[in-house]
């Protein structure tokens, strides 16, 4: 099963969109499955369900740090490039999903009880953020050059 599905799967699953998005490539870069879980599990919902910035992004974030971080506090080339690619990921998210925070992307501001309800009655964590899981994931194999 390709990073794609399995971030699909687990999301479906009832996993969060952070971890889900983080632990379909967490083992490749050595990093357990639990590890990751608890690692991402405080970023779904926008940051603990506050509508913030989306999780699957949050998660996305993680796993291309796993892939391009860097480790030396002096390794400022190191720093530059993982921005970089941070700003870029960020863009592209943005361009094809219309935004970064789960309240642009639903449409409701989720981190209310209103919001909140809304989103559950109109079903969209089950209908918007599975897509949003696998935009996700399909743009960290682009900026990876996955298949």
């Amino acid at each position: 099963m390709n990073p794609n599905e399995k971030a699909t799967q687990l999301f479906v699953a009832g996993y969060s969109c952070s971890q889900a998005v983080l632990v379909a490539r967490a083992e490749q870069h050595g990093l357990s499955d639990e590890v990751a879980f608890k690692l991402s599990a405080a970023f779904g919902g926008g940051m603990g369900r506050q509508g913030e910035v989306c999780g699957a992004v949050s998660g996305a974030l993680m796993a291309l740090g796993l892939e391009k971080g860097y480790t030396k506090p002096d390794d400022k080339a190191g720093k530059e490039h993982i921005y970089e690619l941070t700003r870029q990921f960020c863009a592209e998210f943005s361009r094809r999903s219309g935004g970064l925070r789960c309240s642009e992307l639903l449409g409701c501001q989720i981190g209310t009880p209103e919001g909140l309800r809304q989103a559950q009655e109109q079903n969209l964590f089950k209908t918007v953020c599975p897509d949003l899981v696998a935009e996700a994931s399909q743009i960290l194999d682009e900026m990876l050059g996955e298949k």
